[in-house]
């Protein structure tokens, strides 16, 4: 998941972006259930009346307020209040004046009792004189006539300090339920108030209701707008991170030398760059819009369920709890097969690659079920490893919603008998409910993606391993140039080479030197070395010892790009991309003109195809040439090599596919046209380097003759056994004769 994490950190400013809508999101998800609460509680409980104390009341009963508070916050309570002009039944109306929240606060701290008392006696019962409490309310051990007393105390006893002492008294039996009793006893008392004063309660519940219900539309319209706007910013990031990875990996990719591309394979390197970063990208969108977003919302419920209700909260850490429980058992069985599961990728692409390069060979041979049986069984293998993966996580999900529903049930038990004692009121256990739901949903929504975490952590894992790489074939800090001053010469000074991880040299002592306007073949039997001696020129291998110099310099000084410039390389196997003939000759050279396009497919004899082609130059090429001969490739091949102009020619076997006839005609161009190059030929055939200017045979990696064709038919027996077998006997005889020798 590091990697993941550095991959972000290049986004980092958008990413810090993201993280502000999320906390404005979660804040406004987190503010809602309030609002629902307020609703319930208030909007519907109570009619919409929300102050704690009456802003319109009687004359009568604020004077009967004020006998049940000390004689000092008597004062306070006038300074609050005003005689409007109304009155009911001759009784006058008293006004509160414009309060702020910290003098409602400070006014309600003065009226709470008394508002509570008589607040009470509008819910007592006229018949019994008694009101209805919980069993398991402190008051169920009071009895009648004790409350009796104390409110005639209160109500009726000249002396105000024996007031207050059985106000005190009676407050003091509701224990720890006296805040909620005190709110809903003062709720009643100032809802029957504006009832006989001529408040309109309808439209005060409608007004508080409709407000509410506009706040609730304005926050969650502003969560709705943060929520898109992070998930047109994730999807940016994660595009451009896969973006950057792909250049990254290809750019990577492309440096490699043969010995990194043996190391990875090219069907491993595919997945890498197809699968992998397509799970990096999922990932990182699932999170900067869903794991970022979690503990987000789940410290926020934390907190609003704490400021709710206390009690209840061992409820949510019991949940919490067993989900962590879950998640890391989850994770410790399900990470190793993570792994495993992308080299079964790469195994089964592998596999497939090698089944469609291969399909004519496969039905030559008719070994159709054999290669069925092979994809089968690696396509068997890996889907063993996902269906164990998906049967771990399908535990998840309904354990989640186990504990959801078993939460759920579980606020509402000791939430109903919170309300029944009176600690609690229904809005209140609904918001509790919904804050619970959220921080249940925030662990539902980590475990969801927790699914695809552990591979993409892998994937990661393996993009980082490819870029990190370090290329056993790179340029020197300080490099020597032969810009404008090349000529071409090349010089093998005791060359040995092995391939990596090999015992044994696959050439060794090999020395020659190749020099401009001459031809330098290299002829031997089928694995005695000669395209690996030509495939160290443009540094494709490192030699194991000696050198290897263009005109005195060592190409290990020489910068890559400069020296593989100056060559013009033809592969064993012709190579073409996706385009058109005119594309492919002009791939080593986009600068070219026509004319030059035209004159290096004359000197490759590809002229004569491609006039048969209604589009001519412009003629589509599919992809690997597939849509042409092996012949025509390996024509168009050399004709690229042919239009870069480069001082180096190498041929490694170029001219296998092509007639006898064409052969000639090639060699025969290729020697009018290119007199000052460099031209370094292997080749199987030995009619095809009778007259290269210098020819050496390998034999087992090393070199047993070197000279001229003449020169090597008397004093390379190597040589002579090869022409011997290619050549007719009149030809054998003609050389022999011309060279001055016989060979026995």
């Amino acid at each position: 998941m590091k990697n993941i994490f550095k991959y972000l950190s290049r986004s980092w400013y958008i990413v810090i972006i993201i993280l502000g809508l999320l906390v404005v999101q979660a804040t406004c998800d987190l503010a809602l259930p309030a609002y629902t609460s307020d609703i319930v509680d208030i909007g519907i409980s109570k009619k919409g009346i929300e102050e704690t104390v009456p802003y319109t009341i009687r004359e009568s009963e604020l004077l009967k307020i004020k006998a049940l508070v000390p004689e000092a916050e008597e004062g306070i309570i006038n300074a609050y209040y005003y005689k409007s002009e109304d009155s009911v039944d001759g009784d006058s109306i008293y006004k509160i004046n414009v309060l702020t929240k910290e003098d409602e606060a400070y006014l309600s701290q003065i009226m709470r009792k008394p508002l509570t008392i008589y607040g009470m006696t509008i819910s007592m019962k006229s018949e019994t004189g008694e009101f209805s409490v919980s069993e398991d309310s402190s008051l169920s051990a009071v009895s009648s006539e004790e409350m009796q007393t104390l409110m005639m105390t209160m109500f009726a006893s000249p002396d105000r300090a024996a007031r207050l002492e059985a106000l005190d008294s009676f407050m003091g039996y509701f224990g720890s339920m006296e805040d909620s009793i005190s709110t809903a006893m003062t709720a009643v008392y100032i809802e029957q108030e504006y009832e006989i004063t001529g408040t309109d309660l309808e439209s005060y519940q409608i007004n508080y209701l409709v407000w509410k219900g506009i706040y609730m539309l304005l926050i969650s319209a502003i969560a709705m707008v943060a929520s898109i706007i992070v998930g047109f910013l994730a999807s940016k990031v994660a595009a451009k991170t896969s973006m950057q990875l792909r250049n990254q990996v290809f750019k990577k990719v492309v440096g490699f030398s043969n010995a990194e591309m043996d190391r990875f394979s090219t069907a491993s390197l595919i997945t890498r760059s197809t699968n992998d970063i397509q799970q990096v990208q999922m990932v990182t969108i699932m999170l900067l819009r869903m794991v970022f977003y979690a503990p987000i919302l789940g410290i926020g419920g934390v907190i609003k369920v704490i400021h709710t209700n206390v009690s209840m909260s061992w409820i949510i850490v019991t949940a919490v709890v067993m989900i962590v429980i879950l998640l890391i058992v989850l994770f410790t069985v399900a990470m190793p097969k993570f792994k495993l599961m992308q080299v079964l990728l790469d195994k089964l692409n592998l596999v497939a690659r090698e089944i469609l390069t291969g399909i004519p060979v496969i039905r030559a041979f008719s070994t159709e079920k054999h290669e069925e049986a092979r994809f089968d069984k690696a396509n068997q293998e890996l889907a063993k490893t996902q269906l164990f993966t998906n049967r771990v996580m399908t535990f998840m999900m309904p354990f989640m919603m186990f504990l959801m529903n078993a939460v759920s049930l579980g606020i509402i038990w000791f939430g109903a008998k919170g309300i029944d004692n009176g600690t609690m009121q229904v809005g209140e256990m609904m918001a509790f409910m919904t804050y619970a739901m959220q921080i249940i949903i925030s662990f539902l929504m980590f475990s969801m993606i927790s699914i695809i975490l552990p591979r993409a952590g892998v994937s990661a894992s393996r993009i980082e391993e490819v870029i990190t790489t370090k290329t056993t074939i790179e340029n020197k800090k300080e490099v020597i140039s032969l810009a404008g001053k090349a000529q071409g010469e090349i010089t093998f000074s005791n060359v040995s080479f092995k391939y990596p991880n090999a015992d044994n040299n696959v050439v060794e002592d090999i020395d020659f030197s190749a020099k401009p306007g001459q031809t330098t073949a290299i002829v031997g039997s089928t694995g005695c070395g000669k395209s690996t001696v030509v495939n160290l020129i443009p540094r494709f291998y490192d030699i194991t010892q000696g050198s290897i110099s263009i005109d005195g310099v060592d190409i290990r000084d020489m910068d890559l790009k400069e020296l593989r410039q100056m060559l013009g390389y033809v592969p064993q196997n012709g190579v073409l991309f996706t385009g058109t003939i005119d594309s492919n000759i002009r791939y080593g050279k986009d600068d070219l003109t026509k004319e030059e396009v035209e004159e290096a497919a004359k000197i490759a004899q590809a002229t004569d195809f491609i006039s048969e082609k209604s589009l001519l130059f412009e003629s589509p090429i599919s992809q690997g040439g597939t849509n042409v001969s092996g012949g025509q490739k390996q024509r168009l091949s050399i004709a690229r090599a042919i239009a870069k102009h480069p001082l180096i020619y190498i041929f490694d076997d170029s001219f296998s596919a092509l007639d006898y006839k064409t052969d000639v005609a090639v060699r025969k161009a290729l020697l009018e046209k290119i007199t000052d190059s460099t031209v370094i030929i292997v080749a199987q055939r030995i009619s095809t380097v009778l007259q290269a200017e210098q020819i050496i045979v390998l034999d087992e990696g090393r070199i047993v003759g070197k000279g001229t064709h003449k020169e090597l038919l008397t004093s390379c027996e190597v040589y002579f056994q090869m022409a011997q077998s290619q050549l007719s006997e009149e030809e054998l005889k003609k050389s022999i004769n011309e060279g001055g020798a016989d060979h026995e």
